[in-house]
């Protein structure tokens, strides 16, 4: 039999999820058929998948040992005769322990930053440079830093693994810093999921752009992948005029276009301060699409300084020369959290900061 209490970090999801998380080579069929014939049990009772578990639920389930790990996907183990220690395949064959990634993680990347943490979240600071999440095998990201992170804090341990990782739920490119939020249970996860989903959680970011805005605007547009080259493209919104001559709202929009390549896209901005040959913007991303900020910005002839994929190269060229500027300027520094219920009720409400890097500083006219 294999026994387990499910804690706080695997509560708030439907029973018969949880055990294809901890089953995974089962099939639906087969684990429907084992909850009817009590071979499954939640709480010492039959139970039919559909249940909510929550902390303190037992979960016993009645299977021989060889079959347990066979659904579990665990590779067999060497046989004691052969006069060989049991380890994994995985050991065996020389890989590192399970876990060592992220403890690895945890000690390499430096300058990560906590703003807040509670017993589901965690918003970090993230500096450029560091990958919100892996892009290749062997990338070490904020992804496997945050489990490093509960591991050696002890929050979390590497059986736990198996049932739930935890992760960051929103993501900002390698040479993006700022705030990135970190989902440390399931309840959580689900909580910021459904924040961003429903954008009722309001992200802002600081940076420069080439030129002079004097005002605060919202523009929209739609946002066409080319994957080939890792670039996005930026296709205007038609929009018909009022008697006075402003724009009304957009005409044919929609959100969903059918086309998994195009999204529209909504990004408001505001200056802070105008300086010699920039500005530096407040902008709220109300959609949240890969390169958006970027991309829409130098649209509309407003590049952002240091971006040399979407920007003006020989302008970039003259702050990298005078003032180090290697990549786009871009910080994700506020978030608003909306009126939220238990057990997030504190959290409800709130809004966290994250200061600048140093090199907004040295580029500023007036520092």
């Amino acid at each position: 039999m294999y026994q387990v209490m499910i804690t706080e970090r695997e509560a708030g999801q439907r029973f018969d999820k949880y055990l294809h998380r901890i089953l995974p080579n089962a099939g639906a069929g087969f684990l429907h058929k084992m909850l009817r014939k009590k071979n499954i049990t939640l709480n010492d009772k039959k139970a039919d998948g559909s249940e909510k578990i929550a902390e303190g639920d037992c979960v016993k389930v009645f299977f021989a040992q060889e079959t347990l790990d066979l659904f579990m996907g665990k590779p067999p183990e060497q046989s004691e005769n052969s006069g060989k220690s049991v380890k994994s395949a995985g050991q065996a064959a020389g890989q590192k322990p399970y876990g060592q990634d992220y403890r690895t993680a945890y000690k390499q990347i430096s300058g990560i930053r906590t703003i807040y943490e509670d017993g589901h979240i965690l918003i970090a600071d993230k500096p450029a440079g560091v990958l919100s999440q892996k892009a290749v095998k062997t990338d070490l990201s904020l992804n496997e830093w945050l489990i490093g992170y509960l591991l050696e804090k002890e929050e979390l341990s590497e059986s736990e693994l198996t049932f739930y990782k935890p992760s960051v739920c929103n993501r900002l490119d390698r040479n993006t810093s700022g705030m990135v939020l970190c989902a440390k249970t399931l309840q959580g996860a689900q909580m910021l999921s459904s924040l961003l989903k429903d954008r009722t959680l309001h992200k802002y970011y600081q940076l420069y752009v080439k030129g002079h805005i004097a005002e605060e605007h919202l523009i929209e547009g739609y946002l066409v992948k080319d994957e080939k080259r890792n670039k996005v493209v930026i296709k205007p919104v038609p929009c018909k005029k009022d008697h006075s001559g402003i724009p009304e709202q957009a005409v044919g929009k929609q959100e969903h276009t059918g086309d998994k390549k195009t999204a529209y896209i909504q990004t408001r901005y505001k200056p802070l301060r105008i300086e010699a040959d920039k500005t530096l913007l407040e902008v709220e991303l109300i959609t949240g699409k890969p390169h958006q900020i970027r991309a829409h910005l130098a649209s509309i002839g407003h590049p952002l300084l240091g971006d040399y994929k979407y920007g003006d190269r020989a302008w970039n060229e003259k702050y990298r020369q005078h003032f180090g500027v290697q990549s786009q300027l871009l910080h994700a520094y506020k978030v608003i959290f909306p009126p939220l219920a238990a057990p997030f009720a504190d959290l409800g409400g709130r809004t966290f900061y994250c200061e600048v890097p140093e090199i907004f500083k040295r580029v500023s006219d007036f520092i």
